[in-house]
Parts: C-alpha cells; sequence; structure tokens
C-alpha cells in the first residue's frame, strides 16, 4: 500500500492504527513506523536500516527476551513491497 508518507504494510492485518513504512536507501532496505494513536512515534525516529535491526533482534535474543524485531519489521514483506512499486 501507499500513501503521501511512502510504501507501507500492516505489521498486524486486524490493527490498522499501525503501519510499517518502507523504502530503500543505497540498496538497503529501511523501516519507520507509524501509530494513528502516537504521532509522536513518525516525529520522533527516523527511517532505520535493516542491519540495526538484526542487529537489535541478536541483542534482544541474547538477553533471553521473547519479542523480535524482526516480526515487526519483515524483509520478505518489505522487499516485496519495494519490488512491486
Amino acid at each position: 500500500m501507499q500513501d503521501d508518507l511512502g510504501l507501507y504494510y500492516y505489521p498486524d492485518p486486524n490493527d490498522k492504527r499501525t503501519r510499517v513504512y518502507v523504502r530503500s536507501s543505497g540498496g538497503s532496505v529501511e523501516f519507520r513506523l507509524w501509530r494513528a494513536d502516537r504521532p509522536e512515534v513518525w516525529e520522533r525516529h527516523e527511517w532505520v536500516p535493516l542491519e540495526i535491526i538484526r542487529h537489535a533482534a541478536g541483542m534482544y535474543r541474547d538477553m533471553g527476551r521473547e519479542t523480535d524485531p524482526l516480526k515487526l519489521y519483515d524483509e520478505s514483506v518489505a522487499r516485496a513491497l519495494l519490488k512491486a512499486n
């Protein structure tokens, strides 16, 4: 999907208030989170390269956390969106 902010997908199809925007920059995939109920999320956070998200996911695993950032920031979905557009 696409709007004025760019290409996006819903990380949870049942929650239309949260979107993950994607773009390609220098050959890398970048992500940015948007929430309808929290506009400051978009304003305060810049685009995050996939490599940083992978690093964070590794840190979460090392700390024993169950949360996986790669489930929110989905590389396969992002690449499919970018390829289609």
